[in-house]
């Protein structure tokens, strides 16, 4: 294997070495040389399910032969020279004890002093300085940004013709002739605008973006303070950029030196053992309880600020960008499906401990796409989701810089206006120390929290999460992962065991994640050749169990620990507009940390090395389950002739489809077996079944609910409602059920409108119940079924309101019809002599709270059993 990008394992005199099944370890030293390992391999210790396809005696790929597309960066800069000037620059500002003194650093750099003589400064920069009053640390922070290498930022087109000789030409690109042509013209258009002085104009103009350059400015220098602020971001951006495969092709990187550390060290990296959920029944029936019962313990957070850009969403009115926690997926947004799934916990909580249970949410946002103020005002609308505002906790993590990764300068749409993205999700540790968020955890007496991701629809799915929570709390666990198998070619890191053998004779263990991003680093062929190391490893899916006390330990630290995982992803093209609304799609990327390898940091020491179990001994996990009850998300709007569905809503959707035949096909009930994706590439899915997750959420509950039946391909199954009986009912077309109290009533608290969960809920029974009618129109070219957004010919449509009852037994039910029940009635639909018999009724006064049936839940050993009581 080749060398690990997070802090605690990149370093050059380390040792590294991949272990698996029958196969020979591997080594690479300093000086990338590969010989193999005289020592046995470390003993298998993974409980995942070996692939079938795989022989144990073959010998693992472990380089890639993926080609890396290469652009050469400008012949006369010298990247070596680059990074000596730019640590010792760091050094010298973090030895500096006053604002004054960093100032007195920075201006005895040669790029400061270059540009502040040169005419880029003259002609173009002290024109917009004369319409701002910069204070003495803004000036400090324009300082900074030429001294890191970047004045072409500050410098505007116009200028840059006549100071490309007193810059040397190193970061200013060159235009060809008819886009200089463009410029002029779209320069020439505007002068033409008389409204107002055009001069006047374009200082307001530059006053803005010179505002919002130094906010850029001010964040990467105060928040990237543990690496040196805005120096050492752009000098960890040159670091990992020439330690890439992409930079290790660019010859002006070969005789950069590295080195961040002195003596060796032996790593080696081996597949880890797993909690396997799907293989012991029991032992997940039993995790999933002890996570129910620590749900006053834990706490939920959401890293929402990513930019989403492969979702490609969009306004369909306004045409704005949208975050992907906006994406409208089964009928309601990404975020809104994030709470129902924690309201179906608590819901279960109160149904087996009768007590009101409200998880406080932290949640990352960004600026991206106006990422903040769309989450803030989704919640605002929803009132919170009837939890109060004091239970959610919103903070905006900082924009960061893209850079080219041809030469690892900033991308700027214009003068003063850097190309920015959110960091990374694994900013989320550090920047929740510094936002209180820690705090605000203790205050609501947590001592853990779950974390997934927008993206996946399915992560809460059955036993997982909850067993994941349950196992950390229980188990007094730092962090564990909630994993499954992993998908060739996926972009999707792996869990791996990281073994540590230091100078000192110490051993250290622990989980953590390699970052897909990083395989070509580590020699990992991606690819479908059975003989790919990833089929030895998990998935990593960023579903994660955390000790809030043990994380914050790490993020309030003043190093490098606090951003875990610092990679640089140059694979993708950064697609932005500029200033005169040229679009310009650029490979590149930005400095990203990961929040799962806050686990680097949370290894175990041991005096000797040790050998088979030692994750039972480590702070650290893993739960391994079936991949559609862990992983199925919308990361990427999928392409017209795109044949495959991975990773986009329609996958989604297939899987969320699959479940609800696991559930359902456990209960006596007949329905069709959903292929494979491409077998509805074009179609596509079989039917549609969306049951609340409030039914369960986990299984074996849901499944006590339902008994009998069929469900017909092209049926469509909506439930929103907890309250609910199946027996024996018999569906082919469009049956849908939706209530206003799922799971209960919202009464006002301190002027705030409060779910209380268990409190006048809907109710609806089918017993002996035929259900024919036209259903979904499936030819329709208007149908997106994701989003169930649907034409119909027909349907069954029972709508609840308030703690409204609906019951149906022994009835045929043909054709259309919609059955709609007010708050405080119960309606029953039998068959009578000439057709359908309807009677309405008002709930009797002492059912009126706690409705005339429920089901009672019941802990039985490791199991909870469901009783119908009826009055």
């Amino acid at each position: 294997m080749a060398r690990v990008t997070t802090s605690s394992l990149h370093h050059n005199g380390i040792y590294f070495t991949f272990s698996a099944r029958d196969s020979h370890s591997l080594f690479f030293n300093s000086h990338k040389s590969l010989r193999p390992s005289n020592k046995p391999p470390f003993t298998y210790l993974s409980s995942v399910p070996p692939s079938p396809s795989s022989p144990s005696n073959r010998r693992r790929t472990l380089v890639s032969t993926v080609p890396v597309e290469y652009v050469p960066p400008p012949p006369d800069f010298d990247f070596g020279e680059e990074l000596t000037r730019l640590r010792i620059l760091r050094s010298k500002l973090s030895g500096s004890k006053s604002l004054r003194d960093k100032i007195h650093v920075v201006d005895s750099d040669s790029k400061v002093k270059r540009f502040f003589k040169s005419g880029g400064y003259k002609n173009g920069f002290a024109r917009v300085l004369e319409a701002v009053d910069l204070d003495e640390y803004e000036l400090f922070l324009v300082k900074c940004i030429v001294a890191a290498g970047q004045e072409h930022v500050l410098v505007s087109d116009c200028d840059t013709d006549g100071v490309d000789g007193e810059i040397n030409g190193e970061f200013v690109s060159a235009r060809s002739s008819l886009k200089s042509a463009l410029y002029s013209l779209v320069e020439m258009i505007e002068k033409w605008d008389g409204s107002e002085d055009r001069e006047v104009r374009v200082k307001k103009i530059d006053a803005v973006a010179l505002n919002s350059l130094l906010k850029t400015l001010k964040d990467v220098e105060e928040f990237y303070d543990c690496i040196g602020g805005i120096i050492g971001y752009q000098l960890t951006v040159l670091e990992l950029l020439s330690q890439s495969p992409h930079g290790e092709q660019n010859a002006n990187f070969q005789n950069v030196d590295n080195s961040n550390s002195t003596g060796m060290q032996f790593v080696e990296i081996h597949p880890p053992s797993v909690l396997d959920l799907s293989q012991d029944t029991e032992y997940a029936a039993h995790a999933a309880l002890w996570g129910i019962e620590g749900l006053p313990s834990l706490g939920e957070i959401y890293p929402l600020g990513g930019s989403a850009d492969r979702l490609g969403l969009v306004d369909s009115v306004t045409g704005e960008c949208l975050p992907a926690a906006m994406l409208p997926f089964c009928g309601h947004t990404l975020l809104e499906g994030l709470i129902r799934d924690l309201q179906a916990r608590e819901f279960l909580y109160f149904k087996l401990f009768g007590e009101q249970c409200i998880t406080p949410v932290a949640m990352m946002t960004s600026s991206a796409k106006n990422n903040h103020a769309h989450i803030t005002s989704l919640c605002e609308r929803s009132k919170w989701f009837g939890r109060g505002r004091s239970n959610f906790r919103l903070f905006e993590q900082p924009l960061v810089p893209a850079i080219s990764a041809e030469d690892g300068q900033w991308l700027a749409k214009g003068q003063f206006l850097p190309v920015c993205k959110p960091g990374g999700h694994g900013v989320i540790w550090k920047l929740a120390y510094e936002k209180g968020v820690f705090q605000w955890f203790r205050d609501h007496r947590r001592e853990g929290a779950t974390v997934r991701q927008v993206s996946n629809v399915v992560a809460a799915t059955d036993v997982t999460l909850l067993a994941m929570a349950g196992i950390g709390l229980h188990e007094g666990k730092k962090l564990g992962f909630a994993s499954c198998k992993r998908n060739s070619g996926a972009t999707e890191g792996i869990n791996v065991l990281v073994e540590k053998g230091k100078p000192d004779g110490t051993w250290t263990y622990g989980v953590s994640c390699i970052e897909y991003t990083e395989f070509d680093k580590f020699g990992i062929a991606d690819g479908s050749s059975s003989d790919s190391l990833q089929t030895e490893f998990p998935a990593n899916t960023n579903i994660l169990y955390v000790d809030l006390k043990a994380v914050e330990h790490i993020a309030s630290s003043k190093d490098e620990s606090s951003l875990p995982g610092l990679v640089l992803n140059v694979k993708k093209t950064i697609n932005f507009v500029d200033h005169f609304g040229f679009q310009h799609g650029i490979p590149g990327g930005r400095l990203e940390c990961t929040m799962q390898n806050i686990a680097d940091h949370l290894v175990n020491s041991f005096s000797t090395r040790c050998s088979e179990g030692v994750e039972e001994m480590l702070d650290t996990f893993i739960v391994y389950n079936h991949r559609r009850k862990v992983t199925s998300s919308a990361k990427k709007k999928r392409k017209p002739a795109d044949m495959s569905l991975h990773q986009t809503p329609d996958g989604a959707l297939l899987d969320t489809v699959r479940n609800a035949y696991d559930i359902l096909s456990h209960c006596d009930i007949k329905l069709p077996e959903i292929e494979s994706n491409d077998k509805y590439v074009d179609s596509g899915p079989p039917y549609i079944i969306l049951l609340h997750p409030a039914l369960g959420p986990l299984w074996e509950v849901t499944r006590q609910k339902f008994h009998g039946g069929s469900i017909s391909k092209g049926s469509e199954l909506q439930l929103d409602v907890s309250e609910f009986l199946w027996r024996n009912v018999q569906l082919d077309g469009s049956l849908m059920v939706v209530a206003e109290n799922v799971m209960g009533s919202h009464i006002d608290s301190n002027n705030e409108s409060i779910l209380q969960y268990g409190y006048r809920c809907a109710r609806c029974k089918l017993v002996n119940v035929n259900i024919q009618n036209k259903g979904i129109n499936w030819s329709s070219d208007k149908n997106l079924y994701w989003k169930h957004d649907v034409q119909r010919f027909e349907a069954l449509k029972v709508i609840l309101h308030g703690n409204a009852e609906f019951e149906a037994v022994d009835v045929n039910l043909e054709g259309n019809h919609v059955f709609e029940v007010p708050d405080g009635y119960k309606m029953t639909v039998t068959s009578g002599s000439s057709g359908l018999s309807i009677q309405s009724n008002p709930i009797k006064k002492e059912f009126i709270d706690s409705g005339s049936w429920f089901w009672k839940y019941i802990i039985n050993g490791k199991h909870i059993k469901l009783e119908l009581v009826e009055f």
